[in-house]
């Protein structure tokens, strides 16, 4: 095992749910940022590898959904999954990188909501007297994955 490797398989270990959804949407957006490229250099194997692993990052993120305790937030991130999926599945091989960029900019806009959340919860519960006050509505996002 490679250090890089024993490093990145310590991070997932030491990961919380919250983190492992940030995780996940990190290595989707590495994923896009790569077909993208091979995209550019109309290198159509590479594309469809890493549309692949962005694809394979968006199953795993839908897969974890709570749909049950996550309600209406739950149901709307599914339906934004399964629309993600398709628009990378209609663009591959297309030659265009309209489909990616979309994709890559709704990816975006969702970690950046899930690093709020994560840095809010953080902040709550570093403080003693925030624990206490902390409700469960208070990361009623946070509950479409069972968090």
């Amino acid at each position: 095992m490679t250090g890089y490797k024993a490093y990145k398989g310590n991070q997932i270990e030491g990961a919380g749910p919250l983190g492992l959804v940030l995780l996940t949407y990190d290595a989707l957006n590495r994923a896009l940022g790569r077909a993208r490229l091979a995209i550019e250099a109309g290198d159509f194997s590479q594309e469809g590898e890493h549309t692949g692993r962005a694809i394979e990052a968006v199953i795993e993120l839908s897969s974890s959904l709570n749909m049950k305790e996550g309600g209406d937030v739950a149901i709307g991130l599914a339906r934004l999954y399964v629309y993600m999926i398709n628009t990378l599945t209609e663009n591959m091989c297309s030659g265009s990188s309209k489909g990616v960029d979309e994709v890559m900019a709704l990816a975006r806009t969702l970690r950046d909501g899930w690093q709020e959340l994560a840095d809010q919860q953080e902040k709550k519960l570093s403080r003693p007297v925030a624990r206490q006050q902390v409700s469960a509505n208070a990361f009623q996002p946070a509950m479409a994955y069972g968090l």
